[in-house]
């Protein structure tokens, strides 16, 4: 059996992390869905996301990463720089820095993804979050 500890912030996401393994691993629960680190190191983060049929990411843009996103299963709605594109299991996209960015799941299943963020700074003080009417 592992340790798991559980800590909730004022956005009303919840994390859990797992001390045991190489590292531990960092799960979030948040309204859309969910968000399981999976590995990380000095310049990149592999994440796997899930989001809820029908609930979406908040539109964003980070100034020191860019993402890579691979569809596993269900079907992703990309926005990226104001271009949408449908995505299906086994294709992928590329979110450069600097570019405003968001997913949505359109479909009826659960839309899963591996995200890898690579750049100098990966912390949640480089997202840069946008009304949903902008």
């Amino acid at each position: 059996m592992s340790e798991t500890s559980q800590n909730a912030n004022a956005t009303g996401t919840t994390t859990n992390t797992n001390p045991s393994g190489s590292g531990g691993s960092r799960f979030e629960v948040r309204p859309w869905g969910t968000v399981t680190m999976l590995e990380e190191g000095e310049r990149y983060c592999i994440n796997r996301i899930e989001v809820k049929p029908g609930h979406h990411i908040s539109t964003q843009m980070h100034y020191h990463r860019s993402e890579h996103w691979i569809v596993v299963a269900g079907t992703a709605k990309v926005i990226c720089d104001g271009q949408e594109t449908l995505l299906m299991q086994k294709q992928s996209t590329y979110v450069p820095m600097n570019t405003r960015h968001r997913v949505e799941n359109p479909g009826v299943i659960p839309l899963v993804m591996i995200e890898v963020q690579n750049g100098e700074f990966l912390g949640d003080e480089d997202i840069i979050r946008f009304q949903e009417n902008e």
